[in-house]
């Protein structure tokens, strides 16, 4: 907003904003602590019960600072306008899970998260064009509406959910939400809705101060679905919507597996990698016997493989 007021000075004002991101963000984390909920533990997660007691939903805290950073400091459009509130609007439904005595149900959950996407699906069709582009072969086409807003759907509810799923090590799903950010910000940052994205970029690094190993503080699905969310209005800005499944590789591998082990056998009695536990962070810390600091610096290295080598395939044609 004050961009748009100050236009000689717009730099200016953007890297401001992108240093109080993280300011605002490191000081309401550590003086609202005492009002977020507690961790109850995860029964039949890795180590899940180390994580009981500590303080959970700070996903409220670094998403509510980076919309109103953005509003302030960012160039917003209406169309981006609309994308922060559905950020708000999944992070909230995420924060009142984590707030809930009761968790809530998979199925309310996975309905919120559909009803949000199309929401995103019908935003972006309204403002975008349905030609994408298949960056690596620099090849452009166009996708009759119903099915693009379809794959958008699909894309949305995915990424939320796979990015959820990451959320079981320190630092993991941030970490690698930042690799996957700056990469589609290194393929496209001339959008509206991209050019804000190193608002939401630091405050997760402010919330990593407090949840690298070991973690006293954690993000809980008021995070995780919020992330999963920018990532996939970030992708989708950029007109190369299937770059997402190398420029977010290593989160679609590791909770994806997950989802589908599980929806196989619970909807077809399908019963596949029996041997291989999920998430696949945790399987590489009780089969494989990874520690924290493995997991993480070695999935984040897989998925800068993968980043730096699409890249470089995308910005050669």
């Amino acid at each position: 907003m004050l961009s748009y007021f100050f236009a000689d000075y717009s730099k200016v004002f953007e890297f401001f904003g992108v240093v109080l991101a993280f300011f605002i963000t490191f000081f309401m984390s550590k003086g609202l602590d005492r009002f977020l909920p507690a961790d109850q533990g995860r029964d039949f997660a890795v180590d899940g019960e180390k994580s009981r007691g500590k303080t959970r939903g700070l996903g409220i805290v670094f998403v509510s600072v980076f919309i109103v950073v953005a509003l302030i400091f960012g160039k917003v459009s209406l169309e981006s306008s609309i994308y922060l509130v559905l950020v708000f609007l999944g992070m909230m439904t995420g924060f009142l899970d984590d707030a809930a005595k009761v968790p809530w149900g998979e199925y309310k959950k996975g309905a919120l998260d559909l009803i949000i996407s199309l929401l995103i699906a019908v935003t972006y069709l309204y403002f975008n064009s349905n030609i994408v582009t298949l960056a690596i072969f620099d090849v452009s086409f166009k996708i009759p509406c119903v099915l693009y807003g379809f794959l958008i759907v699909v894309l949305c509810w995915a990424s939320i959910n796979v990015t959820n799923c990451t959320d079981g090590v320190d630092s993991l799903s941030a970490t690698l939400t930042l690799i996957t950010l700056t990469s589609i910000l290194v393929l496209d940052h001339s959008t509206v809705f991209n050019s804000i994205l190193p608002f939401f970029m630091t405050t997760l690094l402010a919330y990593l101060w407090f949840n690298a190993n070991p973690s006293t503080q954690l993000m809980g699905d008021a995070g995780s679905r919020a992330m999963g969310l920018v990532i996939a209005i970030a992708i989708l800005q950029t007109k190369m919507p299937f770059m997402y499944l190398v420029l977010a590789g290593v989160i679609i591998v590791d909770g994806g597996i997950g989802l589908i082990k599980v929806s196989l056998l619970r909807f077809l009695k399908i019963s596949i990698l029996k041997n291989t536990r999920t998430p696949l962070h945790d399987h590489a810390r009780k089969n494989l016997g990874w520690t924290d600091t493995q997991v993480l610096v070695r999935f984040a290295i897989i998925q800068l493989m993968l980043s730096l080598g699409a890249l470089y395939l995308a910005m050669i044609n």
